[in-house]
């Protein structure tokens, strides 16, 4: 069980990555397109996956408040 658990936590890494990337917006990922994301999350995993999480995943910067007492606009409406 010992040299299978860490298998186990690359491929449990690699699905959670392959499934951040397929809900990620095509427009916002970075340094190449996604289809070359998933080839090197899939040839090479651990290289693939750190490359996504630092260099490629989209960064949201401009959220919307998610509830109303955190909606600037709310609160001085009030």
């Amino acid at each position: 069980m010992g040299r299978l658990l860490p298998v186990i936590l690359v491929l449990a890494a690699t699905i959670f990555t392959l499934v951040h990337l397929a809900q990620a917006d095509s427009k916002g990922v970075r340094v190449v397109p996604k289809i070359l994301w998933l080839l090197m999350i899939l040839t090479l995993p651990i290289i693939g996956m750190t490359g996504w999480w630092i260099f490629g995943r989209p960064i949201e910067e401009d959220v919307p408040p998610t509830a109303p007492d955190d909606d600037p606009d709310f609160l001085r409406k009030l």
